[in-house]
């Protein structure tokens, strides 16, 4: 469970120190320390459920997301996140493994995100169509239908038959949203492969 300083001082005030009873439940290890006043009382608790609660708003994406749904083969180790007008990248590192947040514009943030439900955590992920818009917004930019072809199937190693289930419409519908070459070239590439 989810825990915040001002929820333990809330609950353990009954203690004479409050504080000093956090800091006990933090050395004995009832207490992991998500980042800076927010903690998790389940060791075993997934990453991905915690990331939201460590920077925010946030919601997974990027290579995390990309190897969820089976589009990428490689298995992702950190819990990439997206965020917006945050201005640099974020790492953090904990008991729960490695994060890292990354800004996509504002104006693409809000669209294409899952709610997802997990042994009483709630965490939001991108869908499949948003991770990968949100993975090509953060690439060198591409000059052409061919380059992207090429980030896609050679640098990405996109999976051609998940690639083919993606739903065009959705990308088409917030791939202007980002300003970025790379996903107006993706967008005409999608348009000529549906004729």
């Amino acid at each position: 469970m989810i825990l915040t300083t001002s929820m333990l001082l809330d609950q353990l005030q009954r203690y004479s120190d409050p504080a000093g009873k956090i800091l006990r439940m933090k050395r004995e290890g009832e207490l992991l320390q998500l980042t800076r006043g927010i903690y998790e009382t389940d060791k075993n608790a997934p990453g991905y459920c915690l990331a939201g609660a460590i920077f925010g708003p946030s919601y997974l994406s990027f290579d995390y997301a990309l190897s969820f749904y089976g589009l990428i083969p490689e298995a992702v180790y950190t819990f990439t996140s997206a965020t917006f007008d945050k201005k640099k990248v974020r790492e953090q590192e904990n008991h729960f493994g490695r994060f890292t947040y990354r800004d996509v514009p504002p104006e693409a943030y809000p669209f294409g995100i899952s709610i997802k439900e997990e042994n009483g955590y709630v965490f939001q992920i991108a869908t499949p169509e948003k991770a990968l818009c949100d993975k090509l917004y953060t690439m060198p930019p591409v000059t052409s239908q061919k380059e992207i072809e090429r980030m896609l199937f050679e640098d990405l190693r996109i999976d051609r038959n998940e690639f083919e289930k993606l739903h065009t419409d959705e990308i088409l519908q917030i791939g202007d949203r980002y300003h970025s070459n790379n996903l107006k070239y993706l967008m005409k590439y999608l348009r000529r492969n549906e004729k």
